[in-house]
């Protein structure tokens, strides 16, 4: 049982605080240096309340007006009707996000491995658990009855994916690997196909990373969560701008592939498509160089901010914790908005 079931350019980042040219000779406001929205994203938050509460606290305090969230999946730590009942508590008392975008996780369907929710139960499987169930905690949870999904935070398309199986029903060799039917893969490219049309950059939510991408995908726990990753990539590699934020693996923010540029051969756009890690909210890890991870010391509890201008994108790494910015990347869109 695994413990959590893309060629890259990495960009470096930009250093928050650097000199900017004085402008005082302009008497008309810049329209370009103000962002059109701004958003935030976390992930893994795996039952850590107390750190989620403190991750809301400071996005409140770093984005008054953050037109909304998105948590790149693993919201409860197995999937327990109650565990969902116990972050949207923490969600209503707040601050409150003004709108969120949930993506599933393969935490959400831990239930079957427990005979209840003090006993492991692994030899047991499913123990009486069904797979429609976990769907439908989740679906119950997010509002709404599909686990793809599409919202805008203040007009930027944000789009929702996930696994439709959870696969050791369905094959006993597999357990946390995504599986993406037709009909959301046909959604998926509608929707990327329409927004590139209005000149938007579309922001996509998945829990799991795609291989050789982001920091920790070419650890060998990490190189086949996708069950289609090439059909997958073939689509989102088309769109110079689209920006593809995963979780799951807890990687620390501090690494250099926290971002990258993935180009997918074949899809005509040599420029490739961004990529970003969210860290998380519980527990932080890193490699260990024999193709297992250590874990970060100390509180853990990272996210990411997103300032979408006119002709740039700014991803800022924020740690939680500590109440400080990590660092920052800036990338500029092929088309203005």
């Amino acid at each position: 049982m695994k413990r959590r079931s893309l060629l890259t350019a990495t960009a470096g980042a930009v250093a928050l605080g650097a000199a900017t040219p004085a402008t005082a000779q302009a008497r008309t406001p810049d329209r370009d240096a103000t962002p059109l929205t701004t958003f935030n994203v976390i992930s893994d938050i795996q039952g850590d309340l107390g750190d989620l509460t403190v991750a809301l606290r400071d996005i409140a305090a770093t984005a008054p007006h953050s037109s909304g969230l998105a948590v790149a999946g693993d919201i409860t730590p197995r999937g327990y009707d109650f565990e969902y009942a116990a972050v949207r508590q923490v969600m209503e008392r707040g601050p409150r996000p003004h709108k969120v975008a949930w993506a599933i996780g393969n935490h959400e369907f831990y239930v079957p491995k427990y005979a209840d929710p003090q006993t492991l139960a692994l030899s047991t499987w499913p123990n009486g658990t069904t797979e429609d169930s976990l769907f439908r905690s989740f679906h119950r949870f997010a509002g709404r009855g599909t686990v793809y999904d599409e919202t805008t935070f203040g007009g930027i398309p944000v789009l929702s994916i996930g696994t439709e199986r959870y696969m050791h029903y369905h094959n006993p060799e597999l357990w946390d690997e995504v599986w993406l039917s037709e009909a959301q893969l046909s959604w998926l490219e509608e929707r990327l196909r329409y927004w590139s049309g209005r000149r938007k950059p579309v922001m996509v939510i998945a829990h799991h990373p795609l291989p050789n991408t982001v920091s920790g995908t070419r650890n060998k726990l990490y190189t086949s969560d996708y069950l289609q990753a090439d059909a997958l990539l073939g689509l989102l590699g088309r769109h110079r701008d689209v920006f593809l934020f995963s979780g799951h693996t807890h990687w620390n923010l501090a690494l250099s592939d926290w971002y990258v540029r993935r180009v997918v051969p074949g899809t005509a756009n040599l420029d490739g498509f961004s990529v970003f890690n969210t860290g998380a909210v519980q527990t932080g890890f890193t490699d260990n160089g024999q193709g297992g991870e250590n874990t970060v010391p100390g509180v853990f509890n990272q996210g990411l901010q997103v300032d979408v201008y006119r002709d740039r994108v700014v991803v800022k790494a924020r740690d939680f914790a500590t109440g400080r910015w990590m660092k920052q990347i800036s990338v500029p869109l092929a088309t203005r908005i």
